[in-house]
């Protein structure tokens, strides 16, 4: 078992990952004590192949209720939130409570932000499941819900005081959501790293199929450069934007397609496509390395199919982007491989060609 700290001025906790990790969740928690009792928040698919050994291991040490909810992109919203805060108050949760929040990113953004929200705030548990979210979305307190109007609008920095990975877990994931989950991990190449970048170009192979030291080696990776910028930056005020990369195209494109077409790890692909396209437009990359990119892109499998998207829409969508300021683009765009930069007032005349030409290629 590893153990990662992560630093923050809201407190600090470990990310813990091994193999088969997921049976001793119970005995993880003990540090925990006092607990009233433990609240497993999770949706059905994964409870199906998670909930028997979860519940078994946790109620030798807890008592422990499972409440569950539809963790598709859309049904991320307040009402969601709601409904799991008034099963959490029937159910007799209180600030001595903990919650386990057990499933991907939906799961765990969603929990979180009932868990900051719930009595003004009691104690959460990530155990991601998926490799989005083992890589990124479990760590460093970002939760929340969307907006009609966009993308994660409403929520709240809530630190867990706890993230139990078990890669054993991802084994149950389709394959198309696990190679969702690549895209992020490619992300982390981009922004800082790259010795991560080339292992991926030499061994992806090995990645996809789940080989167990290239994935623990890559798991590892990305938990500690998560780590460092959120001890550094936990509340996005600088440093931490750096994770944004692709995002930016990748919010607007999830919101224009009303969370349907595209996973969020899918939509970061084709956002990473974007940003590298936009970054040797604006001069800020070789075209070399962007060819790179998008190539390690491209070989993780084939992205979904893009609908005609108008350019101009897309852009409206990326006005109401978090980085935005006053309506101006701020976007987060390559230097190099292994480095990134935010860049303050992007010109729209740019995004919107970088844009137009990332439909017709997502079309074809």
């Amino acid at each position: 078992m590893k153990q990662i700290t992560v630093n923050t001025p809201s407190g600090s906790y470990a990310v813990v990952s091994g193999h088969g990790i997921a049976a001793r969740a119970g005995a993880l928690l003990e540090p925990l004590e006092p607990v009233s009792g433990v609240f497993l928040i999770s949706s059905p698919v994964v409870w199906r192949h998670w909930g028997h050994l979860l519940g078994k291991t946790l109620q030798r040490v807890h008592d422990t209720k499972t409440i569950l909810f539809d963790d598709r992109e859309s049904a991320k919203t307040l009402a969601a939130v709601e409904r799991l805060c008034r099963g959490l108050a029937q159910a007799g949760a209180d600030r001595r409570s903990v919650i386990v929040a057990l499933g991907g990113g939906v799961v765990g953004d969603v929990a979180g932000f009932v868990a900051a929200s719930y009595m003004r705030g009691i104690r959460i548990v990530q155990m991601p499941t998926t490799l989005l979210a083992q890589v990124d979305s479990s760590i460093g307190g970002k939760t929340g819900v969307n907006l009609p109007e966009g993308k994660n609008l409403v929520g709240a920095f809530h630190q867990p005081r706890l993230v139990i990975t078990d890669p054993q877990m991802l084994k149950t994931l389709p394959p198309r959501q696990y190679r969702a989950g690549l895209y992020e991990v490619i992300k982390y190449g981009v922004i800082g790293d790259e010795i991560l970048f080339r292992f991926l170009e030499r061994r992806l192979g090995e990645v996809l199929r789940q080989e167990t030291a290239a994935l623990g080696w890559v798991l590892e990776r990305c938990i500690r450069a998560k780590a460092e910028v959120v001890s550094a930056d936990e509340r996005e005020s600088g440093l931490r934007e750096i994770l944004n990369f692709g995002h930016t195209f990748a919010h607007a494109l999830e919101a224009a397609t009303r969370y349907r077409t595209l996973m969020h790890g899918e939509a970061v692909g084709w956002g990473m496509i974007g940003a590298a396209r936009l970054s040797v437009q604006m001069n800020l990359l070789k075209q070399e390395d962007a060819a790179r990119i998008m190539m390690l892109v491209q070989r993780v499998g084939r992205l979904p199919k893009l609908p005609a998207l108008k350019a101009e829409s897309l852009v409206e969508w990326m006005r109401g982007d978090k980085k935005a300021r006053n309506g101006r683009l701020r976007m987060v765009l390559a230097e190099r491989i292994g480095a990134v930069e935010t860049v303050e007032d992007v010109p729209e005349e740019q995004v919107k060609n970088t844009l137009r030409e990332l439909v017709a290629q997502g079309k074809a």
